[in-house]
């Protein structure tokens, strides 16, 4: 068992590099209360599973940067890729990468960034003890909320020269997956694809710390509703193609 001299170098060792306030104040509880039972590694991710998370993957990047700003300044942690990512640590916010969750770079030419279960079973999960274990043993966190929405298809096959096989690769798997994957999960998880929902879910946040589930379920029924048109529109251009 460490002597307290050795337990302080330890706090202070780890908490000078980081940058979560309540960070010694967790690490000297998880010391001291319980009597080192625990590793520092259960306590770094204790805070990190505290946090919520947002998942933000847009096409339609209005307002983007100050509905993240909104949350990072509710102390959310946000998740992004690709442009996404890229937009948003230009305004200066921190951004976790997908491929840091995951493990897991980009593949297949970017047909493959998010379809891994470090993504779809932190949005999947209910609040109930068996998911929650199922999580813990796969050291993956929760996701709360989710902003995602898809290039218009009949954009894409409205271009000049637009072949079958140009279409096809625009055609969208990881953005309709996080879609629908949130959506069935509103009972927990805040779905937004529409960017002038977002002054709405913001506000809910700050009055209350989350967005009410007959907000989430509208929500919901606007996502099922966006990747219905998409699909929609593939499966029109394919018959006719």
């Amino acid at each position: 068992m460490p002597t307290q001299l050795q337990s302080a170098n330890a706090i202070y060792d780890l908490t000078l590099s980081h940058p979560h306030p309540n960070f010694k104040q967790a690490l000297t509880f998880d010391l001291v209360e319980v009597n080192y039972r625990r590793p520092f590694s259960h306590v770094v991710n204790s805070l990190s599973m505290s946090k919520k998370r947002a998942i933000l993957s847009v096409y339609d990047k209005a307002g983007l940067v100050e509905f993240a700003t909104a949350l990072a300044k509710m102390d959310w942690e946000l998740i992004a890729s690709g442009g996404t990512a890229r937009q948003l640590r230009e305004a200066g916010l921190t951004v976790i990468d997908v491929t840091d969750i995951t493990g897991a770079p980009e593949m297949l030419g970017g047909r493959v960034k998010t379809l891994h279960p470090a993504v779809h079973g932190g949005i999947l999960a209910r609040d109930i003890p068996q998911d929650k274990s199922d999580l813990a043993a796969q050291q993956i966190n929760m996701i709360d909320l989710v902003a995602c929405n898809l290039y218009p298809f009949e954009d894409t096959i409205a271009k000049p020269g637009v072949t079958l096989v140009d279409a096809i690769e625009q055609i969208d798997i990881g953005g309709v997956t996080l879609l629908r994957a949130a959506a069935k999960n509103f009972a927990r998880v805040t779905i937004v694809c529409n960017p002038q929902d977002y002054p709405t879910v913001i506000a809910e946040l700050q009055a209350n710390s989350s967005v009410n589930e007959d907000n989430r379920k509208q929500f919901a029924i606007k996502a099922f509703a966006h990747t219905r048109d998409y699909d929609t529109a593939i499966t029109a251009y394919l018959e006719t193609s």
